[in-house]
């Protein structure tokens, strides 16, 4: 067991996990307090696709990287982290944004489900709600995946920890769903998006390396320092510190100019705009919540 790996699996999980177990337990929660709780069913089946339609894609892709061969494994690998690496990023910034009227407009999607009569329109809801966090699971566990495997770590690590990281999700979405204050979300999210941050930028940092080994990014490929004398990276040296910095940040301790400037410039920029105050959002007209008719 590489317990860096592990790590990086465990937070991906229960972060994503986190986000929609909260979104499937408040249409339930929902469901459940306009009387429309036998339509649990629907939001189960939409979920339930969700979840096998992201498992599925992650394992194409990653049964595709290990058909190829060199460069165009170096090329599929650096393009699969950088890929995971801005989805990512892209839906932590969403999250940050949308996290305060999701539950509003969740209702507003469920009033008009039901209103309309489209009752399968319940699982459609579930499914994108859901598909969203499944697909950017698969593809950012992919990228750790292939770090993992190619720092010759082991794939299993990561998949055990974000197994484990899912089931905790699971658990606190049903707490959620019961009404208990498990934790505290805004610094949940918070701190657990600086982490993928943090991760990101590894993926950053190896996609780089990969497209450098590959001749795609012409220059950069010289070596910056090398302090494998002090902290190796290496699971042969033994250093347990210096292996959970390369699964966690992507460390190494002879890293190129470019893979160090990618990292750098990747987390410098995102963890500032990450971390900088959000501006309040200005109402936009009167919320007003309804009770739906029961269909």
């Amino acid at each position: 067991m590489d317990y860096g790996f592990f790590t990086t699996g465990l937070l991906t999980g229960l972060r994503e996990g986190v986000e929609a177990a909260l979104i499937v337990s408040i249409i339930l929660a929902y469901l459940a307090r306009t009387g429309n709780s036998r339509h649990f069913g629907r939001i189960w089946s939409g979920t339930a696709a969700a979840a096998a339609l992201s498992l599925a894609v992650g394992l194409l892709l990653f049964l595709t990287i290990g058909e190829l061969s060199a460069p165009a494994e170096q090329i599929f690998e650096g393009s699969a982290m950088l890929l995971a690496a801005a989805v990512v990023t892209w839906m932590l910034f969403w999250m940050r944004r949308t996290s305060a009227n999701i539950r509003g407009e969740l209702h507003a999607e469920i009033d008009r489900a039901l209103s309309h009569g489209s009752l399968w329109g319940l699982a459609v809801l579930a499914f994108a709600a859901v598909i969203r966090e499944g697909i950017e699971t698969s593809l950012f566990l992919l990228g750790q995946v292939t770090a993992a495997t190619r720092a010759d770590a082991g794939a299993s690590s990561t998949l055990i920890g974000a197994l484990l990281g899912l089931l905790v999700a699971a658990l606190i979405g049903y707490a959620f769903y019961r009404g208990a204050r498990v934790i505290n979300l805004r610094i949940f999210f918070t701190w657990t998006g600086v982490g993928l941050v943090f991760i990101a930028a590894g993926l950053v940092a190896n996609a780089a390396h990969e497209l450098l080994e590959a001749g795609i990014i012409p220059i950069g490929a010289g070596i910056a320092f090398d302090i494998s004398g002090v902290l190796p990276h290496s699971e042969q040296s033994g250093n347990i510190l210096g292996q959970l910095l390369r699964a966690l940040f992507g460390y190494t301790s002879t890293p190129e100019w470019g893979a160090l400037i990618a990292w750098i410039v990747y987390l410098g920029t995102v963890l500032t705009l990450y971390l900088r105050p959000m501006r309040p959002v200005a109402a936009t007209g009167p919320a007003t919540e309804h009770r739906p008719a029961s269909t």
